[in-house]
């Protein structure tokens, strides 16, 4: 997982693509963090994994290694593994007992899985 700073960093790379340090800082809006903070920052980053960086002169351009998608799931995969006991149930609860989700985003989302089933459905009965 992220820390706030981090996602923070990889969001720029994603929107914005290959970035130098001074250009991070400079997306940042006042008041801006010190450029050593970024620096050291987007190298954790790079030691994770999700990022790497091409040598151009003096100075060093980072990109994200990590598909922002397959990001995305993973990392809600861990949250509801570490926070939730693996159940989707239980984090759709949460959410909607503390209103961080509406009844018509519920309605929206049944929807989307039904569709999803039906389409499975569909293709399994094609082929025999």
């Amino acid at each position: 997982m992220l820390t706030e700073k981090e996602a923070e960093l990889m969001n720029m790379l994603w929107e914005k693509g290959p970035l130098f340090v001074r250009q991070m800082v400079d997306l940042y809006p006042d008041p801006k963090p010190h450029f050593n903070t970024v620096a050291t920052t987007i190298r954790i980053l790079e030691t994770k994994g999700y990022v790497g960086h091409e040598v151009l002169g003096n100075s060093h351009r980072f990109f994200a290694i990590a598909d922002k998608s397959e990001f995305r799931s993973k990392s809600i995969g861990d949250v509801i593994r570490n926070f939730f006991g693996n159940s989707y149930k239980l984090a759709i609860s949460s959410l909607i007992e503390e209103e961080k989700i509406s009844v018509d985003e519920v309605k929206e989302i049944l929807k989307i899985i039904e569709q999803k089933n039906s389409k499975g459905n569909q293709s399994k009965s094609d082929n025999p």
